[in-house]
């Protein structure tokens, strides 16, 4: 089973410092340094707040990844029992946003070395001329694949609200929720004769 992280509402005080940690946990050591956040910013979880909830959103890591299944180019994969989307091969068509049952995936501007990377072909037509428009990708969460301290938003979250969901450990839990519902089946079943 693939693993996945998801928040408790109840710890959840909406300060958002998850999205600001999973920025940059995506962004270049020196983005701070030199400027370049601001091309940057797309976290890729969102923190929602209504009336009766405040909580992350982020990417469940589907089994059956809707995502994957509807993505024209192949760009959604399953790697080491996580969803991932490759940035080279996402064309931005935005099919998967559209598939996603949790909306947690977005377009973001693609970036290398802290620029905006452009699209050699495609422009876009203003009063000024002709401009090069720059490529956007799909991006959403990637459980920090590539960071040896794990989830930066679960590891930055003051009120501990982020829970990491291991996939051999859904199992295990599951295999003892069972367990319990056929003991408590037997103990009703018996009070019922």
């Amino acid at each position: 089973m693939n693993s996945f992280m998801i928040s408790d509402p109840n710890k959840c005080i909406g300060c958002r410092t998850c999205e600001i940690a999973c920025v940059l946990a995506h962004s270049p050591e020196d983005a701070l340094i030199n400027g370049t956040i601001d091309k940057t910013f797309y976290p890729r979880l969102k923190v929602i707040k209504t009336a009766a909830v405040t909580a992350p959103v982020q990417c469940r890591h589907c089994e059956d990844a809707p995502c994957a299944n509807v993505c024209p180019h192949g760009a959604i994969v399953n790697k080491n029992n996580t969803i991932q989307i490759d940035a080279d091969a996402c064309i931005g068509c935005k099919t998967c946003m559209l598939a996603c049952p949790f909306g947690a995936i977005d377009l973001a501007q693609e970036c290398k070395n802290g620029q905006v990377v452009m699209q050699s072909r495609l422009k876009v037509v203003t009063e000024d001329g002709d401009h090069a428009k720059e490529k956007v990708v799909g991006i959403k969460c990637d459980l920090c694949i590539g960071r040896s301290e794990g989830p930066a938003c679960k590891g930055i979250c003051p009120t501990n609200a982020f829970i990491a969901v291991e996939g051999k450990l859904m199992s295990a839990s599951i295999a003892d929720k069972r367990k319990s519902s056929a003991a408590e089946l037997a103990r009703l079943s018996g009070n019922i004769r």
